[in-house]
């Protein structure tokens, strides 16, 4: 008894002496600009008790003594505050205002201020905490340590990311058209013909500020997304005038100062342009009855007309190199405060692989069918552009125009040699392909204070996504195998010229596709309440306008033989078309048109919506936001040539969600998400317009029934937040997919055709672990300089088909496939595993910095198999990068970097034996083994970077 007796008074003594303390709150400005200052140090004076200021400039002190206190507030190149008599009481809440000072002129020159920042690692981690969704992201200040060239490279580092082709993004393993991005808050366009995707390798890392990754939904966002919701936030405004100069030298092994094989374009190639002689004359028949009608001399006539340049030629790879020219002004005019944020950059890059690739027959393990290399060269441009104003009016009102621009092209040359083994004939094909294309998105976007408790903003935006390929040449030669001539040599190589023009032999493909975006978005919110308070209760409403108009026209040639050829067949590559061999007679080559109707269409999408969302507290620490959008979409698509459209879809969406967060302390947060979100096929995926691609022998083809898949998403999350720039967090998630979209292989013996199709129903959960991981208080100086950062996912998905797959069969229409692939497999695109791990050491006396990088992506189907065709999975690729930076008189900075130091092998590998795994044994033609699809290495890049900042120091937060 006398324990339990003194286990109360001890009880009762601890809870009076925990009572005898309160909460200090507040927020803190600039007194000049009335902008919240961000990282400000508030601490109670004569305690251990402080912490920082967040993104919106507040702050929160628990624990704080009852009676009167002094806080002290300091900030760099700001004059420290203090704040005496703060009256602090017993289990209540003081609420502080304040403003800071700049000190004077004499810190003019420092520019990169943590005020204003939502750049920094503390600034990202602060928003994230901050979310009422589920959030990652990265900073512009880590993309800086890295050296990341680009935001593909750059958003690899987030958890549960992983990157396609190294441009295209996976979020939690699931494909690119379960995710949605968003440019500065306005829904990206799609910058590929063949599938809904981004190609984040046309944003430059320089021009970011920082990228957020929404995992769960919320009434704010998109509702079309499994995967996730990412946001790139370009850089909004300079604190003061600089210009900053960059100059990239790049080399990659196997690839520079190599021979490699390429072909002309002329005209300004090096600008991503081309000589206008590569386009289709306008005086070619429009339609390929009337041109097919002509006569065999008349047709060659048309011919003569395009340029004979499939002349390969013999060049030396030189490095890459990439210029960075971002310049910032800052000035007032009469009471607005106006800046500008001009960011150029120019890239040219060379790439160089030796692809090998097999197709199969499929009765037995390995028994190749056709086999190949590909002497593959590339040569890349990009032409960026990034220019922002601000015109801050007051404190009250704000406006911005942000414009970005990218011209990109490649110059892609593909080398072939090979065999038809199960023939006995040698194989010899050229691809000489140009691609150009052009994003631009502009954008005017204003926010308002109303009063201190509502604000509204709005963005009005227009984009614009232009592809072109101008006369995609490809030419196929063949001899049989052994055959020789009366001389005894080896027969020569000859033209395959079939009956009717396809794809595969020799022809000239052009297309062009524009699109056009103009997009309205409107937000309100209010706060209820004290707005100083740490969690009021706030209420947002809004709506999101897009009209889409899409464009894509195609035109195939083939040539055909008039007569016999012998005499001409067997020239190479760069003599066989010259202009007398190309007369319509006989002995000579003329020209068909191969084109359909399905080769053109337009295609038009009307997006609608309008959310509300509030926030309910719970008490201090427990926080609910019930938010409900509405989705309308009108998707229509029609072959250039007909009336009638082939789809005409009208669905309305309606999408709730809820996210409750729960703090266990200041630094412990317990989260909880749900949401209904959507996956609505995209344009292409309708469209029946087949497309070749001659690299992997695939060809791609729409499907006109595809159905909008449905998505339950449930996701938990715990958060600690040891320091305002550590992170410890454990996420687990689930996914109930009704009629998923899936990409789907045609039962065609010998070939390689797919299209798009819906499955009956997928499942897909996993857990992800991230930490970020400081040694401040270290006694170690190494230590302190040094931070670990990694991320994690385990992943689990299955997809559900039913007895028989809908999907666009061989002769083009829709037919239906039973028992044709595996009814209980994983999604595809989805990988089992994510791992990416980075150690950064950065010695601010020294100037050194140093990061030792690592990600690996799990296995992944990449192509959905039949009954003949095994399914393709894309291997694991272990990639390792290291950088080291060096910065002198904070004015130069120097950098060399080596990407993938093991030079991981790109690898498509069939499972043959049906086990959903790829096993070590991929050449015997045992049952258990399985077969290499494509495999090639693209070598370790090292690049050598000098940046040269004029009139301004940099301090690195």
């Amino acid at each position: 008894m006398n324990k339990n007796v003194l286990l109360l008074l001890f009880s009762l003594f601890t809870t009076a002496v925990l009572a005898q303390t309160g909460t200090v709150r507040g927020s803190i400005k600039d007194a000049k600009t009335k902008e919240a200052l961000i990282g400000c140090t508030v601490r109670i004076d004569g305690t251990q008790l402080g912490g920082t200021t967040d993104v919106e400039g507040n702050f929160s002190l628990a624990n704080v003594p009852a009676g009167t206190q002094k806080v002290v507030i300091s900030y760099v190149s700001y004059k420290t505050k203090e704040i005496p008599n703060v009256r602090v009481e017993s289990g209540n809440t003081t609420a502080i205002e304040t403003e800071l000072e700049e000190e004077g002129t004499s810190l003019q020159e420092v520019v990169v201020r943590g005020n204003r920042a939502t750049n920094t690692e503390v600034a990202v981690i602060t928003e994230i905490k901050q979310m009422k969704p589920i959030a990652v992201g990265i900073s512009a200040q880590q993309i800086q340590k890295s050296q990341d060239r680009d935001a593909a490279a750059a958003i690899r580092r987030v958890p549960g990311v992983s990157i396609v082709e190294n441009r295209f993004v996976l979020i939690r393993g699931l494909g690119t058209r379960y995710n949605n991005v968003l440019i500065n808050d306005v829904i990206a366009p799609s910058t590929e013909v063949e599938s809904r995707s981004f190609s984040f390798d046309i944003v430059p890392s320089n021009i970011l500020d920082r990228m957020i990754v929404y995992k769960s939904g919320s009434a704010e966002l998109p509702g079309d997304f499994a995967g996730g919701v990412i946001k790139i936030y370009t850089k909004r405004r300079p604190e003061q005038n600089f210009t900053d100069v960059g100059v990239t030298v790049g080399y990659r092994a196997n690839t520079t100062f190599q021979n490699v094989q390429s072909h002309e374009r002329g005209g300004l190639n090096v600008l991503g342009l081309w000589d206008a002689k590569q386009q289709l004359p306008t005086s070619f028949p429009s339609s390929s009855a009337e041109f097919n009608s002509l006569s065999s001399v008349r047709r060659a006539s048309y011919a003569r007309l395009l340029p004979n340049n499939w002349g390969i030629k013999n060049i030396t790879a030189a490095p890459d190199v990439r210029l960075a020219i971002n310049t910032g002004r800052r000035f007032d005019v009469g009471n607005v405060r106006v800046s500008n944020l001009t960011s150029i950059n120019y890239a040219l890059t060379n790439q160089f692989s030796n692809v090998d690739l097999r197709l199969y027959e499929n009765t037995t393990a390995n028994d190749v069918q056709q086999q190949y290399n590909d002497a593959t060269y590339a040569r890349g441009t990009r032409l960026g552009v990034l220019h922002n104003w601000t015109l801050r009016f007051s404190p009250a009102f704000t406006l911005e125009w942000k414009t970005l621009f990218n011209q990109l092209s490649s110059t892609e040359t593909v080398v072939r040699n090979g065999s038809f083994v199960i023939d006995g004939v040698d194989v010899q094909g050229y691809s000489e392909r140009f691609e150009n294309r052009s994003i631009l998105n502009t954008q005017v976007s204003g926010e308002h204070s109303l009063s201190e408790l509502s604000k509204v903003n709005w963005i009005a935006s227009y984009s614009y996504s232009g592809r072109w390929e101008p006369d995609w040449k490809r030419a196929q030669y063949t001899r049989t195998q052994g055959a020789t001539g009366p001389d005894g040599q080896p027969e020569p190589f000859r033209l395959n010229i079939p009956v009717q023009p396809n794809p595969l032999n020799v022809g000239r493909f052009y297309s062009t596709l524009n699109e056009q975006v103009g997009s309205l978005v409107g937000n309100y919110e209010h706060t209820f309440g004290n707005p100083s308070d740490r969690e009021p209760n706030r209420i947002r409403a809004g709506f999101y306008g897009e009209s889409r108009n899409r464009d894509f026209s195609a035109r195939f040639y083939g040539y055909e033989r008039v007569g016999l050829i012998n005499n001409i067949s067997g020239l190479g590559i760069g003599q066989a078309f010259a202009p007398e061999n190309v007369t319509g007679r006989e002995g000579s080559f003329s020209l068909l048109d191969g084109t359909v109707d399905n080769d053109s269409y337009n295609g038009k999408n009307t997006y609608l919506a309008g959310y509300v969302s509030g926030d309910v507290n719970f008490g201090a620490r427990a926080n609910l936001t019930l938010g409900f959008r509405g989705e309308f979409y009108n998707q229509t698509l029609r072959l250039t040539q007909a009336r009638t459209p082939l789809v005409d879809n009208n669905i309305f969406s309606p999408l709730p969600s809820v996210n409750f967060t729960y703090k266990l302390t200041d630094r412990h947060n317990l989260r909880f998400a749900y949401s209904s979100t959507v996956n609505r096929p995209e344009l292409r995926e309708l469209a029946p317009f087949r497309y070749y691609d001659f690299a992997r022998q695939l060809e791609v083809r729409g499907n006109t029934t595809l159905k909008t898949a449905t998505i339950q998403n449930f996701d938990v999350k715990y958060e600690f937040y040891p320091t305002p720039n550590e992170l410890i967090s454990i996420t687990g998630f689930y996914k109930d997919f009704t009629n998923p979209i899936e990409s789907f292989l045609i039962p065609i013996p010998g070939a390689f055709q797919f299209t798009f199709t819906n499955a009956l129903s997928a499942r897909n959960y996993g857990v992800e672990v991230e930490f970020r991981k400081g040694f401040a208080n270290s006694s170690s100086v190494f230590l302190q300089n040094l931070q670990v950062v990694g991320n994690a996912s385990l992943i689990n998905s299955r997809v559900t088909t039913g007895d028989f797959i809908e999907a666009t069969g061989p002769s083009g229409n829709v037919e239906r496939f039973g028992n044709s692939t595996d009814r209980n497999r994983a999604l595809a695109n989805q990988s089992p595993y994510l791992v990416n791990l980075g150690l950064y050491y950065a010695n601010p006396t020294s100037g050194w910095q140093y990061n030792l990088l690592y990600n690996v992506a799990g296995p992944r189907i990449f192509l959905v198999g039949n009954i003949d065709d095994p399914t393709t999975y894309e291997m694991p690729r272990h990639v390792v990068d290291f950088n080291i930076s060096k910065t002198f008189k904070k004015q130069f900075e120097l950098r060399l970097g080596v990407q993938d130091i093991f030079n991981a092998p790109f690898r498509y590998a069939q499972d043959f034996n049906g086990d959903r795994k790829i096993g070590k044994d991929v050449t015997s033609r045992s049952a258990d083994a399985d077969q290499n699809y494509i495999n090639y290495r693209r070598g370790q890049y090292v690049t050598l970077t000098g940046v040269y900042t004029f009139g301004r120091r940099i301090i690195v937060p």
